[in-house]
């Protein structure tokens, strides 16, 4: 797992676009009260290759918050408010209803419109209308299920966004994003090398990670739309660990260019770094804060890996975990309130969520070789990587750990170090 093999690997060096199978989902945990929702099949969908409907339940099946109610015998099926028998979607348990349709406009493009109602209080909740061609109907899809998980919850939805990871397969190494339920995978990039640690930039253009391609780690930024990479770190010992600054201006990165992995600051473009930590002791794996104003890391200064956080100007760190003797991985919630990173406990390494207003720590997981944990740009889900079957794949816990699933590759390989995207610009 990536911190095993990270921190391994830190001890070593002190002491020396192709597309790609989807990944499937399966539903692995229960959740607790579900909203029960009915999504009806759009009107004229039948004609087009894929179901806008489908996917949009799937989308909010997935997040755990709703449960699906059955539309099976309604006869005929709703389009428009005024075609709505409320009382039987009342006897189904239905507290909304989800209706559509699709109609051709200009150039081939397809108009996707939908209303949501609640079904107590017989009124529209919300109404969108997306304007796409046949080839983007998943995503209008998704930015349909993000707009209803909006309007019934309060919070953003995460559909629409992309996911990156790698792949080993072989000796081959794949860098891979996807969308965020696993369709549509596409390479951008392979080696024979490892490739680690990947990171989305702010505005999701660009990613940052590690690539041993010379022989040595270095960090790397590419951009996704036109592949252009630019090598912003290259120093003599390790270059690890890259994560963006909010503003997407700077990396920080752990370098052992002067001594033992320390954290640094470096412009996006590369350039000279900025020392942040002076330790003595090894530390690595650097996130920023969501408002810019710190910066949380793991360093073993205390005698074991633990999560501390440092001012982004430097200064004093401040140990975060006291639970446990082996805390690494950290990632930062969007609100800033949370932490979740990787525990070991009793020789089993999982998912955990660190509360900083209370200091409170909750494992969120109950397998043994969890890595990597991710924050939904929503706070409310968390992708990592496990093992099943000896093999790699993807997970995602919600943060109150009632619910789970499983992303898994239908090739063989193995599914490693997940970064979760940040919300699509509109």
């Amino acid at each position: 797992m990536k911190a095993i093999r990270l921190f391994a690997f830190l001890l070593v060096l002190l002491g020396l676009g192709q597309a790609q199978a989807q990944l499937n989902i399966e539903i692995i945990g229960g959740a607790g009260k579900q909203f029960p929702i009915a999504i009806v099949p759009f009107r004229n969908e039948n004609t087009l290759p894929l179901s806008v409907s489908q996917v949009v339940r799937d989308d909010l099946a997935r997040s755990g918050v709703f449960r699906m109610v059955d539309t099976t015998g309604v006869s005929p099926l709703p389009s428009e408010p005024s075609e709505i028998n409320y009382p039987d979607w009342r006897s189904r348990a239905a507290d909304a209803i989800v209706i559509g349709a699709v109609r051709p406009v200009a150039n081939g493009r397809l108009e996707i419109s939908f209303r949501v109602m609640d079904a107590l209080k017989q009124t529209q909740v919300t109404a969108l209308s997306v304007t796409k061609s046949t080839a983007e109907l998943r995503a209008a899809a998704h930015q349909i299920a993000d707009a209803i998980y909006e309007a019934l919850t309060g919070a953003k939805g995460v559909f629409s966004t992309r996911i990156v990871y790698v792949v080993k397969q072989g000796r081959r190494y794949d860098l891979q994003v996807s969308d965020a339920d696993g369709f549509g995978a596409q390479t951008v990039l392979s080696s024979n090398e490892p490739l680690m640690s990947p990171t989305w930039s702010p505005d999701g253009t660009h990613v940052a990670y590690v690539s041993f391609e010379n022989k040595r780690p270095i960090v790397v930024t590419q951009n996704l739309s036109t592949g252009t990479r630019r090598v912003v770190a290259q120093f003599r010992g390790n270059n690890s660990a890259p994560t963006w600054s909010p503003d997407g201006k700077s990396l920080a990165v752990a370098l052992s260019r002067d001594s033992i992995s320390q954290l640094y600051l470096l412009s996006a473009s590369g350039g000279e770094p900025v020392r942040l930590t002076n330790s003595g002791s090894i530390d690595t794996e650097p996130i920023f804060s969501p408002d810019g104003k710190w910066i949380a890391f793991v360093s073993d200064r205390g005698g074991s890996p633990q999560i501390y956080r440092i001012p982004v100007t430097g200064g004093d760190a401040q140990r975060l975990t006291f639970n446990g003797s082996y805390n690494v991985s950290p990632d930062w919630s969007a609100d800033g309130k949370n932490i979740t990173f990787i525990q070991r406990e009793s020789g089993k390494f999982r998912v955990a969520i660190l509360e900083l207003d209370t200091n409170q720590t909750q494992v969120l997981t109950d397998s043994s070789l969890d890595e990597s944990p991710s924050f939904a740009p929503n706070g409310r889900l968390i992708m990592y990587a496990t093992q099943v079957g000896g093999r790699g794949v993807l997970a995602v816990v919600s943060a109150d750990g009632r619910w789970k699933y499983r992303l898994t590759n239908s090739v063989t390989g193995d599914i490693r170090e997940p970064a979760w995207g940040p919300l699509p610009k509109n």
